[in-house]
């Protein structure tokens, strides 16, 4: 049976407002120091990353897998699906959240009509392992569209 674990480590320092945090590693040192601050998370980005960007990449690369997988084992392997994610971080009353993930994928799949492919969509949205963990917390909406197969 499968079990993965991965890690990451943060230093902060500092108060929110005007302190800073380095993302210093990840267990399989794919990410290198990656900054991050209080107004990269809720202003602007200058070159610096997010809770919600990271958790973003997550889910979209989560989902391309499940959906992808759920596509070939029906028999319509993808030549090509492009998932967008946005997190959206939001001043809520009593403090801050993380409310929604808007997902869109796009996709090049042979044999596939538009509705298959909607519904394929929303299949592997609720089998998504991220799409689960942030289920009953965080509001996800799912556009897609099938794209054209070009010869």
């Amino acid at each position: 049976m499968i079990k993965a674990e991965r890690r990451a480590e943060v230093t902060w320092e500092g108060d929110l407002k005007r302190g800073s945090g380095t993302i210093h590693s990840t267990g399989s040192g794919a990410l290198g120091k990656l900054p991050v601050t209080w107004a990269s998370r809720t202003e602007r980005s200058d070159g610096k990353t997010s809770p919600e960007e990271l958790i973003a990449a997550a889910h979209a690369a989560c989902y391309a897998m499940i959906f992808s997988d759920m596509l070939a084992k029906a028999g319509t392997p993808p030549t090509k699906l492009i998932v967008n994610a946005n997190c959206a971080f939001e001043e809520v009353k009593g403090g801050f959240k993380i409310t929604t993930i808007y997902l869109n994928v796009r996709g090049q799949v042979p044999g596939m009509d538009h509705a298959s492919f909607a519904q394929a969509a929303s299949k592997a949205e609720q089998s998504c392992p991220v799409s689960n963990a942030l289920r009953n917390n965080v509001q996800i909406r799912l556009t897609s569209h099938l794209e054209e197969q070009r010869g």
